[in-house]
């Protein structure tokens, strides 16, 4: 049994024996060693499970705060990337967390759109763009988990 927290030791979901609901995503990308260092650096996630298959390498990673991993299959080039709206988005900690992040981002030529402040419901966010074109969004002060926390039951 894992009991699943946020904040203040509120419960989002309760007690979960299992996988149940969202477990994952996955992605084609053309080169696990970038892209988990893309996803190491800009939304804190590492590698919990490596395996090659008969025909790919195939990597899951997390940031470890929930039971849901990415999926990271190694393949050709030329699968739809997740964008340039359809996105992945992660929570930081802070509006300073996503500066700095956008910085580095900034650098590495890999910063889309942002940080941007568009208030509530959607707070402070920044689009970067992994290795192989899927977008990745920044943010702070969403309230996901307490919007969700609600309308449970």
């Amino acid at each position: 049994m894992l009991l699943l927290q946020v904040g203040f030791g509120a419960s989002i979901v309760g007690f979960v024996d299992g996988d149940v609901g969202l477990t994952h995503i996955a992605l084609v990308v053309s080169d696990i060693e970038e892209t988990v260092a893309f996803y190491a650096t800009y939304a804190g996630m590492r590698v919990v499970h490596d395996r090659h298959d008969a025909d790919a390498r195939v990597v899951w990673i997390s940031d470890l705060t929930r039971p849901f991993v990415i999926v990271l299959a190694q393949g050709p080039p030329g699968e739809h990337p997740l964008g340039p709206f359809g996105h992945l988005g992660v929570g930081c900690e802070s509006r300073e967390m996503i500066d700095s992040r956008c910085d580095v981002a900034r650098r590495d030529g890999c910063l889309v759109a942002g940080p941007t402040d568009s208030g509530p419901p959607i707070g402070y966010w920044a689009f970067l763009r992994d290795p192989d074109g899927h977008t990745l969004e920044l943010s702070f002060g969403q309230d996901i988990a307490f919007t969700v926390s609600g309308n449970a039951g």
